[in-house]
């Protein structure tokens, strides 16, 4: 038996593989795991209406989404049981009008 408790099974564990490639170009890394498994979701014209969040009247920043966008969101990944970057892209993948306008939750 190994003098070192943790190695005692180490032969019977589960190993992840080393890395093959290094990541040089993180942007588009990024941009490649939100893309991938893209599903398309179909909003209402007054889910798109009300996805922008109403202006601040208190101190403070401005809020960009709803809480029905971030609910929506929430609720997806909660769903699918989605990564954030994953959920990003099912969101983006959804709401196609407001692609240029706008980021997603």
């Amino acid at each position: 038996m190994s003098a070192v408790p943790f190695k005692a099974n180490a032969d019977r564990r589960h190993h992840i593989p080393k890395q093959q490639d290094r990541v040089t170009n993180w942007s588009e890394y990024d941009a490649a795991l939100r893309q991938r498994g893209s599903l398309t979701v179909w909003f209402t014209e007054e889910a798109i209406a009300a996805w922008r969040a109403e202006p601040r009247t208190t101190r403070g920043g401005q809020p960009h989404y709803s809480a029905l966008a971030i609910t929506t969101a929430l609720t997806l990944r909660a769903v699918f049981r989605l990564a954030l970057r994953q959920t990003e892209g099912l969101i983006g993948s959804g709401h196609p009008p407001a692609r240029s306008r706008s980021r997603y939750p």
